[in-house]
């Protein structure tokens, strides 16, 4: 045989369409691939109904492996079937019963269930549908298609229920947890569902969710540190905080049950499955202008909403609050809580002293600015008028005509050590002081009773040394000391 021949042989014997042949050996592969893969009790399919013979219902699970489903789970109350050829439907593995492969769909309420369907479900773990027929003791009696079974009250709800009317005559899925005494002691939970359909829910909306998302939700209910909300079967928190901008005494003075909202994503915390959100974030911040709608030195109207020992809080506007500090609520007077002068809410008029949006503050006050007098300091070595203000162990204070109080320092009282100084200077005594040192910066001043005295005594010596040299001229010599005291002595009769 030529090599000629044998080439013609081999190009007969290729398919025209060999590139399509190659494909549809890939797809016999992935069917096989697809009908040895193994399925685990409880797995979840979707797959086609490809007959239905007597009491079963035949599926396709790919490649030439079929499942089977009892008619009777998909029959309505009529005894009609619900399916037919060529439909997709969802089913559970529940195990290879003689070489087939058992499924199961939720398994329904109307249809007359046997025990075993039941069983298969529990040790599957693949929920049934039950109907709560009435409250018993512990919970409530719920059949599962004719099969009497119990649910524990905490087993009816994510947080348990008690309620038995918000629950009575509703059909939900349970999952079967106990099957015992050959089915005469069958507990189902309705919690594991919830359970199981909230976590699927979070693992989706773990990729999905990110800080700063606005996203619907429904108020489910409210507590005193904020509203829970439904974000698609995950719960999440809106702090107290968090739901207006203005201060809130109760969740429920904003929100209601029910009540559908948007709300923007502030924390997430997928550890503790903890989802923080904010009502408020969806409203302008009405601080951002607040200086311009504030003026300093206006005067605005506000009502007290709480007093404290430094002030009062006054609400000018939904999340906007000012505060009258307490040094300018007694309009001069001195007070010793607001109380004295305003009470919680009371409409009052009010200054506008400061504000600050950075920090969020407002300062206000009952009567209107007042500019400080300007302080005029005396110079050193002046003479003042004043009186003694108080008598302190390191000296005396005196109050002068200006309002300004002085310091006369133990030293500068002009007074023995040891002496007494509280019966010698009593309390408004009138005395007259010299200035000996001023602080501006500080506004000190320190005065001297000692170099007063000392001004004085000085001024009448130079006043007797005068009077000597009067009575030298007039005489042409010192003369005697009689002579000059006599000089002395006529001259103070004559300026009397």
């Amino acid at each position: 045989m030529t090599d000629e021949h044998t080439k013609d042989m081999t190009d007969s014997a290729a398919p025209a369409d060999a590139p399509e042949s190659m494909e549809s050996f890939a797809e016999l592969l992935e069917k096989s691939s697809r009908q040895t893969e193994r399925l685990s009790p409880g797995q979840r399919v979707k797959a086609d109904v490809v007959s239905i013979s007597g009491d079963l219902v035949y599926i396709d699970l790919g490649g030439k492996s079929e499942g089977v489903i009892d008619s009777a789970e998909l029959t309505d109350k009529d005894g009609n079937l619900t399916v037919k050829s060529g439909d997709t439907i969802e089913a559970f593995f529940v195990a290879v019963q003689n070489g087939v492969r058992k499924m199961t769909t939720l398994v329904g309420g109307y249809s007359a269930i046997s025990l075993n369907a039941i069983r298969d479900a529990f040790e599957a773990g693949v929920p049934v549908n039950g109907d709560v027929r009435r409250e018993v003791k512990g919970g409530f009696e719920v059949t599962v298609g004719g099969v009497r079974c119990f649910c524990p009250f905490s087993q009816i709800d994510l947080k348990g229920g008690r309620e038995g009317g918000i629950y009575l005559g509703s059909t939900f899925p349970f999952k079967v947890i106990e099957f015992g005494e050959n089915g005469k002691n069958v507990i189902v939970s309705r919690r594991a569902v919830l359970d199981r359909e909230r976590q699927d829910k979070l693992e989706v909306l773990k990729t999905s969710l990110s800080v700063g998302m606005e996203i619907p939700a429904t108020v489910v209910s409210l507590q005193k540190f904020g509203a829970f909300v439904d974000i698609g079967g995950v719960e999440g928190l809106v702090p107290v905080s968090e739901l207006a901008w203005e201060r809130v005494g109760k969740p429920a003075d904003v929100l209601t049950v029910g009540q559908k909202i948007t709300v923007k994503i502030i924390s997430l915390d997928w550890e503790k499955n903890r989802l923080t959100l904010s009502l408020k974030a969806m409203q302008p911040d009405p601080w951002t202008s607040v200086a311009e709608r504030y003026i300093v030195d206006s005067r605005i109207p506000g009502t007290i909403t709480r007093l404290t020992a430094f002030g009062a809080f006054v609400r000018l506007e939904p999340g906007i609050e000012g505060l009258i500090h307490i040094s300018n609520l007694g309009a001069g007077r001195r007070i010793n809580h607001p109380k004295e002068v305003v009470e919680a809410g009371q409409v009052v008029e009010a200054y506008v002293l400061g504000v600050d949006p950075v920090s969020r503050k407002i300062s206000l006050s009952l009567q209107p600015k007042v500019e400080p007098k300007k302080i005029v300091l005396p110079n050193v070595g002046e003479l003042l008028d004043g009186v003694v203000d108080k008598v302190m162990p390191f000296g005396i204070f005196v109050k002068m005509k200006s309002g300004l109080s002085g310091l006369v320092p133990n030293a500068e009282t002009g007074t023995p050590a040891g002496t007494d100084l509280k019966k010698i200077f009593p309390s408004g005594m009138a005395v007259q002081t010299v200035v000996t040192e001023v602080d501006t910066a500080s506004s000190k001043i320190r005065l001297s009773l000692k170099a007063l005295q000392d001004k004085t005594a000085q001024a009448e010596y130079d006043e007797y040394v005068e009077s000597a040299k009067k009575v030298e001229r007039s005489t042409g010599g010192f003369g005697s000391l009689g002579d000059i005291l006599k000089a002395r002595m006529e001259e103070k009769n004559q300026s009397t």
